[in-house]
């Protein structure tokens, strides 16, 4: 009898593991939505794989900002890539978030990676109702700011 209830303690034991371990390709929802993501990441969130899209890219000086834009969390989040072969320049990557005046809420930056073809993301600002773009600026004003159009 002892047998027979060690064996089946242990198999159910076994069935609650396997139930804990997520499958490959299983999907998680988002953590956060709009204002909630702000100042979070989108890849500990989930944002960065919930309907994704770039809504806005820029380019100064070999210094590229894109403006991703996550539907499934309402949130957006400036990806910055160096596409230059010159790592003179210290630069950064810029997202803004405005109200429906144009008033600026708050903006987040991410420092370009010197090497190239070096990229890297900022943490996501969020809100259905608010505006974005995404800007490249430079230490030092070797170059001119320069911003996408709101989003």
């Amino acid at each position: 009898m002892n047998k027979i209830l060690t064996r089946v303690a242990t198999i159910s034991a076994s069935v609650v593991a396997m139930g804990m371990v997520p499958l490959a390709g299983t999907s998680f929802a988002a953590s956060c939505s709009g204002a909630g993501c702000d100042n979070q990441g989108p890849r500990a969130t989930g944002c960065e794989t919930a309907s994704v899209s770039t809504e806005r890219t820029i380019d100064n000086n070999s210094r590229k900002a894109e403006l991703r834009w996550s539907a499934g969390c309402s949130a957006a989040w400036v990806r910055v890539t160096n596409n230059s072969s010159n790592s003179l320049y210290n630069s950064y990557g810029y997202i803004e978030k405005y109200d429906s005046a144009g008033k600026l809420i708050r903006s987040l930056s991410i420092r370009i990676p010197d090497t190239k073809g070096g990229s890297d993301w900022s943490n996501m600002l969020g809100g259905a109702s608010y505006y974005y773009r995404v800007c490249v600026s430079f230490v030092g004003n070797e170059y001119p700011l320069k911003c996408s159009s709101k989003f």
